[in-house]
């Protein structure tokens, strides 16, 4: 294959060309969950796409299932236009692109040469993820993620030429803070707002918790393994009731490489999918530090939830290392009954798994919260197939590490020791803010039932992930017992299972809540309004033919947990991921995020010249509540 990745392979294709995985599973444990299977889906699916664990909660769904719609919008068809599509009585207006400069200093988007690195530095960042809205006295702010960018839209040729080009591509990764004004053309930047600033891959962060100091942490520019430099690949987002954001590293290792390809890294540092082959970006061309060859540490130092003070443009962001180390998608924050934080987070590759973090302290407002995401304890789901499940510990006597510290910075290996249940790609994790309820997206695996994880454990059919080399994904959720989210046990469902109905007859066709109106493929975000509805955006496939026809652009639906009902509310432009949720506080605006629109070459979206991702703000015409 070419030196560097193209827009054709996907990241999780290119780690597993560079560092492959064993070619199959134990095929008779296959054989054996596909035969218990056939009990599960008709038992846990069978109310409406959604049966629930216990009489009580099956009675209260029938009886909301037969209560009037709770949905303000008419469902809207697919559409593969190159353009953003809302219900009738909605609008949408974009609040700001890729490029757009942040202060008068700055200069306006060149469609030409996408800028300079110096231009991106202070300029707003690409590939909008994860996004949360802040109120600081009366200024409204939203931070968001720019989890990587578009190689081929960014470089003529995808390939940079140049160490500026480097640099420029290097910039557009990280975090954008901008102050928002809703003004006479709608919402827009604040220019030269105090607290407008980008968080780039060069901003020194401090590392917390067991990890801090920890000699897989030390590195030749950092011997004392305290601090860091920035952050990238950031997917989904969390933000905590103290009024900090939680950005998410993902898939930081496809920015490392050596001279010789042929260099092999330790297994510790293949498990997370780092190699020396990086995704053509090329940071190791201008900053030695990516040379995994010369700096094996530095790459430890990546995968972990980052806080950010977005109120404080002088703060310094922080690893929070008691959190565990994987590819994070985001970090769904709920404060217990008894006061304790709890975290939900999902490691997005296929076959990983889904963990919990349970603070030590307790959250109470006005009090110190800095130790509360730096002494606590990390554990990962194990799903049985008859509905419960149970959360195991991930600490050093746990797993058999050496330390707090290195279990934290191995979680994955922690998650194989212990017997956590591989998982389609767990995505974005929800919590119900009316009921100890969680969601989470598992997107897709076509992996399942046909190759191990990339730590040679078995992805068989069953539980939770009920269908082989799965292309459409499904939502689960859980009930902590007792309603008390630092339980050991719990039990779950299927809310969804996505697919095609006019293309499938069997389990591929989805879950019977999924219907030619509105089905789906791939969901990926996830977040409840303030009214208990549940928001689904997707990032799938979007040729609208064969396995995917009819089902158009990537979209965003809203879903009634009470009665199972999902309804399209969203199409977004063509080969774009739709991604990004996030309300300004009186519910009259919800903002979305556009992530790679035109990634394949085919979008001019938003304004008819060079694809750019985009922040929207989408209101009703009436001016009344959304969400």
């Amino acid at each position: 294959m070419n030196d560097h990745v193209t827009e054709e392979i996907s990241f999780d294709d290119f780690d597993e060309l560079v560092n492959p995985k064993p070619e199959t599973c134990d095929f008779d444990d296959v054989v054996e969950r596909a035969i218990d299977r056939r009990d599960f889906l008709g038992g846990v699916l069978a109310f409406g796409g959604v049966a629930m664990v216990g009489g009580g909660l099956a009675t209260e769904a029938k009886a909301a299932a037969h209560a009037s719609s709770r949905f303000a919008f008419e469902q809207i068809a697919t559409s593969t236009a190159d353009d953003i599509v809302v219900p009738p009585g909605y609008s949408f207006e974009i609040v700001a692109k890729w490029g757009d400069p942040l202060t008068s200093v700055g200069v306006p988007f060149d469609h030409k040469t996408r800028g300079t690195a110096a231009t991106q530095a202070i300029a707003f960042g690409d590939n909008i993820d994860g996004m949360e809205i802040f109120e600081d006295d009366q200024h409204t702010l939203i931070v968001v993620n720019n989890e990587y960018t578009n190689r081929k839209v960014i470089w003529e040729g995808g390939v940079p030429e140049s160490d500026d080009d480097v640099n420029k591509g290097k910039m557009a990764h990280g975090l954008t803070i901008v102050e928002v004004a809703d003004g006479d053309n709608g919402w827009g930047v604040v220019m030269d707002s105090p607290f407008n600033r980008r968080v780039t891959p060069d901003t020194p962060m401090e590392i917390t918790g067991p990890a801090r100091g920890h000699d897989l942490m030390k590195t030749a520019a950092d011997p004392t393994g305290v601090q860091s430099l920035g952050t990238w690949n950031n997917c989904g987002s969390g933000r905590t009731p103290w009024g900090t954001y939680l950005a998410c590293e993902e898939n930081f290792n496809g920015y490392y490489s050596a001279e010789d390809e042929a260099h092999e890294v330790s297994p510790e540092l293949a498990r997370y999918g780092v190699s020396s082959k990086d995704w053509g970006y090329g940071w190791a061309r201008t900053d030695e530090r990516f040379d995994v060859a010369k700096h094996p540490n530095e790459s430890n130092r990546n995968g972990w939830i980052v806080e950010v003070d977005p109120t404080d443009p002088d703060s310094t962001p922080k690893k929070r290392t008691a959190l565990g180390r994987f590819k994070h998608e985001n970090a769904e924050v709920v404060i217990n009954n008894d006061g304790r934080v709890v975290i939900y987070m999902g490691d997005d590759e296929r076959g990983e798994f889904l963990y919990r973090y349970i603070s030590n302290g307790t959250y109470a407002p006005g009090n110190d919260t800095d130790g509360l995401m730096e002494n606590g304890t990390l554990y990962a789901a194990k799903f049985a197939d008859d509905g419960t499940g149970v959360w195991m510990s991930l600490s050093a006597e746990a797993t058999g590490a050496a330390s707090e510290g290195e279990a934290l910075i191995h979680a994955r290996m922690g998650g194989s020791k212990v017997g956590a249940t591989t998982m389609d790609r767990p995505e974005w994790v929800a919590a119900n803010p009316n009921k100890a309820e969680v969601y989470c997206c598992l997107t897709n695996n076509k992996n399942r039932g046909v190759k191990t994880n990339r730590g040679g454990d078995e992805t068989p059919v069953g539980g939770p992930n009920p269908r082989e080399a799965n292309k459409y994904g499904q939502i689960v959720r859980w009930w902590p017992d007792g309603a008390d989210h630092t339980s050991e046990g719990f039990t779950w469902d299927l809310f969804v299972m996505a697919g095609n109905p006019t293309v499938h007859t069997d389990s591929r066709a989805g879950s019977s809540n999924v219907n030619e109106g509105n089905m789906f493929n791939s969901p990926d975000g996830l977040a409840f309004d303030h009214s208990g509805l549940l928001w689904i955006q997707t990032d799938g496939k979007y040729t609208n033919e064969g396995d995917f026809a009819g089902q158009g652009n990537n979209q965003m639906l809203a879903a009634d947990p009470a009665t199972g009902e999902i309804r399209r509310f969203m199409v977004g432009p063509k080969e774009c991921e739709v991604t990004g949720l996030t309300w300004t506080i009186d519910r009259k605006t919800m903002f979305v995020g556009i992530q790679h629109p035109g990634e394949r070459g085919d979008s001019q979206w938003p304004d008819g010249s060079t694809p750019r991702s985009a922040v929207v703000a989408i209101r009703r015409d009436d001016g009344g509540l959304i969400g």
